[in-house]
């Protein structure tokens, strides 16, 4: 037997396994595949004798206990003499941590528990939403009673993101639109004859609705969902919490100058839209109903008055603050990912475009109890 220092020793009989020396990882390491290899041994009980053991750890203890489990696979019973408490208790630990444990069954929850859990999620972003749309009007405030605190810099700056650089998606589409809108329109008028009235029909439409209705969509796709992207990913990178450790407010430095420069940019693009949407109604009307740009211009001096555009006009003001601030709110929802910033981006954007639409029904609704 190897009586060297720091070595683990084994002796193997047909009922019996003697223990000595060092069974530690340094005590082990020379011989530990000689024990592994071990026969397992064809008696019906077999005891562990540990009396000489001088030192025991983890390693060790883990060895004997896949002896140990590797002998009652086998239906040999074991029992263990002369270890000391504090093998034992390490023994047992790893007995206890090794032992297969059932796994519950996976709760699943039912169609009822479902709606419960969503009707309440949704009422807690309610909340969260009206809270931060009401902190953002009263920080708002502020800027307009001390107008020094104006940050000209980011407002400037979302002017130029949000509207120089949206002219000419929202020229296109809106030519587009009143090519489209003359054309479906014409179709019917051919019919009887009442070619010019075309004029009024594109002029009302496009100037009511569609004009501020599809600048507010684009919009909400453009820029609203680049809100949400990139205060979602400030908040990835930790950027808002530094914000607030330094006593900063992310309100007033991410949320006001991106409403703000909305609230100038977003009128602006809707004139934009009210022009070229008439444009491309009076080049179809010229095409297909044979109405002249001369006819066409003073039919609409006659029919379209100051109060339809301005009816058209009143309503986006509303648009841009309920884009900037869904998509700045959505921003500030990401939490722990990039796929979050993904999820929360088209949550703006639906949200965005389902909000338009819920206003504009109502500003359709509230006209028509006017009068108006």
């Amino acid at each position: 037997m190897d009586d060297a220092p720091l070595v683990a020793h084994f002796t193997l009989d047909d009922a019996s396994l003697f223990c000595t020396g060092d069974w530690t990882r340094r005590g082990l390491q020379a011989r530990i595949n000689d024990f592994h290899a071990l026969p397992i041994p064809t008696t019906v009980k077999m005891t562990i004798h540990g009396d000489d053991v001088k030192a025991m750890d983890t390693s060790g203890a883990w060895s004997l206990h896949r002896f140990i489990h590797g002998c009652k696979a086998q239906g040999v019973d074991i029992e263990l003499r002369g270890f000391t408490q504090e093998h034992y208790s390490l023994l047992d630990l790893i007995a206890r941590q090794q032992a297969p444990q059932e796994i519950p069954d996976a709760k699943i929850p039912g169609n009822l528990a479902l709606i419960g859990k969503n009707a309440i999620d949704g009422f807690w972003q309610v909340r969260d939403f009206f809270n931060f749309f009401g902190e953002m009007f009263l920080i708002s405030l502020t800027w307009v009673v001390h107008p020094g605190r104006i940050r000209w810099v980011s407002l400037l700056s979302g002017i130029q993101s949000t509207g120089y650089n949206a002219i000419v998606i929202v020229a296109l589409l809106s030519f587009l639109i009143g090519v489209v809108l003359a054309y479906q329109v014409g179709l019917q008028l051919i019919n009887y004859g009442a070619n010019i009235f075309v004029v009024d029909l594109v002029g009302i439409s496009l100037l009511r609705e569609f004009a501020p209705l599809i600048t507010a969509v684009i919009i909400a796709g453009r820029t609203g969902s680049a809100y949400t992207a990139q205060i979602g990913t400030m908040k990835l990178n930790e950027e808002v919490d530094a914000m607030e450790t330094m006593g900063l407010s992310s309100m007033e430095l991410l949320v006001l100058p991106k409403m703000f420069a909305l609230l100038i940019a977003m009128p602006l693009l809707t004139i934009l839209a009210d022009m070229m949407g008439v444009l491309g109604g009076m080049f179809m009307s010229k095409g297909l109903l044979d109405v002249s740009f001369n006819e066409f211009l003073v039919r609409f001096g006659q029919v379209i008055d100051v109060q339809t555009f301005l009816l058209g006009l009143i309503k986006v003001p509303v648009f841009a603050v309920v884009i900037s601030g869904i998509g700045c709110f959505q921003g500030f929802q990401v939490r722990g990912s990039a796929q979050s910033v993904g999820e929360h981006t088209t949550t703006s954007v639906v949200q965005g475009i389902f909000m338009i639409i819920v206003v504009d029904a109502a500003f359709s609704v509230l006209y028509g109890n006017l009068g108006i």
